[in-house]
């Protein structure tokens, strides 16, 4: 079992996520092959690399919406529940931003905020509400929060899946692919938030296809291929002289694009 002495880095600091040789499969493909990965407090990793290549599932792994075969996974030194209430209450320590925004349909926007405070923080409604209100004006659309979310853009409606997040007061945020379901013009107002929360100290893990904003925020550029962590550098490294040859054919894919 992993202790928090053993999960310390050389300068003492705990990492607020680690995978350790993480193996995962469907079937015969083996999606995630030996994970290693630390994040520290205030860090933002970008993870980038090829469809298929297991970005989307090893940010889901994270917070056990995809479970693993093999290793562990550390959230400030300790192990994932596997279920029941510690995992749920880990899960909440985590907040989790989909590429398909995940809100209640039926519920107003207010309401998707302040549930997760009410429910499992057991925070008053009045408090709840405040805050709400606070995180929407911040996010910048505290202007929609009677109305539904279909009712909201895309854009929108992604700025409420954060901050219905930071409600939570997590300790890191995971982003699975935020801007890929968005409309080219709403796509800049959802990364200046991600952009503002780096600028904060937020501690965030990004799977993301939007070079220039990983290239801008990354502390570190993590980079995937056929289930593998392939390469991992500053942005300024990777994105002027990679060491792979794989890394340096997907970036050159792109730029042929």
């Amino acid at each position: 079992m992993a202790t928090k002495q053993n999960a310390e880095n050389t300068n003492g600091q705990v990492p607020v996520i680690e995978l350790r040789h993480v193996d995962k499969h469907y079937g015969e493909l083996h999606v995630l092959n030996n994970i290693d990965l630390k994040v520290m407090k205030g860090e933002v990793v970008v993870i980038i690399g090829p469809s298929g290549s297991g970005k989307s599932t090893l940010c889901r792994t994270i917070n056990r919406l995809e479970t693993i075969d093999s290793g562990e996974i550390l959230i400030e030194g300790n192990p994932i529940p596997r279920e029941g209430k510690e995992l749920a209450r880990m899960r909440a320590q985590i907040g989790m931003v989909f590429q398909s925004f995940n809100l209640f349909a039926h519920r107003s926007i207010l309401d998707n905020v302040t549930m997760g405070p009410t429910d499992v923080l057991k925070i008053s409604k009045k408090e709840a509400r405040e805050e709400a209100m606070r995180l929407l004006k911040r996010v910048g659309v505290d202007s929609q929060a009677a109305k539904v979310p279909a009712q909201l853009s895309g854009g929108q409606q992604q700025r409420v899946a954060i901050a219905r997040s930071l409600a939570m007061h997590p300790k890191a945020m995971l982003f699975d692919e935020p801007t890929s379901a968005l409309d080219p013009e709403m796509i800049g107002e959802v990364l200046d938030v991600m952009t503002e929360l780096a600028g904060e100290g937020m501690t965030m893990v990004i799977v993301t296809h939007e070079m220039n904003f990983a290239r801008r925020v990354a502390d570190r550029v993590i980079f995937m291929d056929g289930g593998s962590i392939i390469e991992e550098n500053t942005p300024e490294q990777f994105f002027t002289n990679p060491t792979s040859q794989r890394a340096k054919d997907f970036l050159s894919s792109i730029e042929n694009h």
